[in-house]
C-alpha cells in the first residue's frame, strides 16, 4: 500500500478547487492499491485557498505563506504529521506526490516570490515522509519508469 495525492487521484482539492488528474494514479486508487491524502486539507485548509509558498526565514526555518502574506506554516505542518499517521497506519513505504506542492513537492517547489520561479527543494510533508523513511516519487516517476509497482 502507498499514498498518493488526492489531487492526482481526480479528487478537487487543489488550491485552486481543481485537480491534477492522472488516469494511472486514479486506477491505483481506484483498485486498493493506493491511498489518496491531501496534506493541505488534513491540516484544516479550505478549498479553494488561496496560492502558498515557502520562504526560509531569517533564522533558517520554512515558513509557509500565502500570497497575501498569511503564515499557514501550523495548519501544513499539522497536515504533514497526519500524512505520515496515515502512512505509518497503512503501512506505506511508497508515496506519490504533486510537485512543485508547498506540502508534496519533493525535488522542484516555487521559490516563495509568487513568480512562478522553481527551486530545488522539498514541501514540508515530502521532507518528513522522508526523514521516517517513506520513499516519496513523483508522477514523473510514474510516467517514466513505473516505480510505484511494488
Amino acid at each position: 500500500m502507498f499514498l498518493v495525492s488526492s489531487c492526482l487521484a481526480g479528487i478537487n482539492c487543489r488550491y485552486d478547487g481543481k485537480n491534477n488528474l492522472n488516469k494511472k494514479v486514479a486506477e491505483l486508487v481506484k483498485t486498493g492499491k493506493a491511498i489518496p491524502v491531501c496534506p493541505e486539507v488534513l491540516g484544516g485548509l479550505p478549498t479553494p485557498r488561496d496560492p502558498s509558498e515557502i520562504i526560509i526565514d531569517d533564522q533558517g526555518r520554512k515558513k509557509v505563506i500565502t500570497e497575501k502574506g498569511k503564515d499557514l506554516t501550523a495548519e501544513f505542518k499539522l497536515g504533514a504529521e497526519k500524512t505520515l499517521k496515515i502512512a505509518k497506519i497503512v503501512e506505506a513505504k511508497k508515496a506519490l506526490l504533486q510537485q512543485r506542492s508547498p506540502s508534496c513537492g519533493s525535488e522542484k517547489i516555487y521559490d516563495g516570490t509568487f513568480s512562478g520561479t522553481l527551486i530545488s527543494g522539498r514541501g514540508l510533508t515530502a521532507e518528513l515522509l522522508i526523514k521516517n523513511g517513506i520513499k516519496v516519487l513523483t508522477e514523473t516517476d510514474l510516467v517514466k519508469n513505473n516505480l510505484i509497482e511494488d
